[in-house]
């Protein structure tokens, strides 16, 4: 068997063009809603929401599937989580399960990945919406920022040193170069935080669990995309393909902190 070709400089850098113009244009949208909060990231934050769910149940849902069903399941939820924020309570937040329960009960393949993911989707949303109005804007620059810095990390040593496959079965192009990469860069925003009195100094060892817990998130949608069939989850984002492809490790990391938060407070002071 002859050795595989090698990749050329043009096709392993091909998409960073494209890859970095989106990313600007979503880090300048994100930057400002974050900075307005209240009804102008909640909506962003909705807006989202219904896109990951639309994206999601287009995956998941057969061959035939009539139009526009993934479309009106989208809709249910971001109208649930518009509802449940204006009303808020205990008994209304159960509602965001119905979007899960509708959706499992729609003609799916893998119905059970379907609400598991669906479930971590609308969980995400709603608690990354409470976390900028409880704790702040800048526990949402945090957050963002490790993850973008994972990401971009990991791009750029998967790509210029290569390596060992981190899970190749689910996600081929990871590699553990870039994973640790991933976890360095983690470290050093969550030093640059806590040295510049934006945080604790908590961060530093909260980062780098934050990072792994988005690369987990990634993973996870990756498994969804490969048991589907599908290299992107829609190609909304030139360059990143859908809005799961790029968000999917914010789920993962802001699903990581609601859990950590019923053992500790984030050490930031409500900025």
């Amino acid at each position: 068997m002859s050795d595989p070709k090698p990749v050329s400089a043009g096709a392993r850098w091909g998409d960073l063009k494209a890859r970095v113009l989106s990313g600007l244009a979503m880090v300048a949208v994100g930057a400002l809603t974050i900075w307005l909060g209240g009804k102008a990231f909640g909506a962003l934050a909705v807006l989202v929401c219904a896109l990951m769910i639309w994206e999601l149940a287009t995956m998941t849902e057969p061959e035939g599937t009539p139009r526009g069903q993934a479309g009106g399941l989208a809709a249910l939820a971001a109208a649930l989580i518009v509802f449940v924020l204006f009303q808020p309570g205990a008994m209304t937040r159960w509602m965001l399960l119905i979007p899960v329960v509708v959706g499992t009960l729609m003609p799916r393949r893998d119905r059970w990945v379907f609400a598991a993911y669906a479930f971590a989707v609308m969980a995400a949303s709603y608690g990354l919406i409470q976390l900028r109005n409880t704790s702040g804007a800048m526990v949402i620059l945090w957050i963002v920022t490790i993850v973008v810095i994972s990401d971009v990390a990991g791009y750029f040593a998967g790509r210029m040193i290569g390596g060992p496959k981190f899970w190749p079965k689910v996600s081929p192009k990871k590699t553990w170069s870039g994973t640790v990469a991933g976890w360095i860069g983690a470290v050093l925003v969550g030093a640059l935080f806590a040295s510049l009195g934006w945080g604790g100094w908590a961060l530093v060892w909260l980062s780098p669990l934050l990072a792994f817990a988005g690369q987990m998130g990634d993973i996870a949608e990756s498994a969804i995309k490969r048991r589907t069939g599908v290299k992107d989850s829609s190609n909304l984002i030139p360059g990143h393909g859908g809005v799961l492809d790029r968000f999917d490790a914010l789920i993962g990391g802001v699903l990581f902190l609601l859990v950590v938060m019923q053992f500790m407070r984030l050490p930031f002071g409500g900025m």
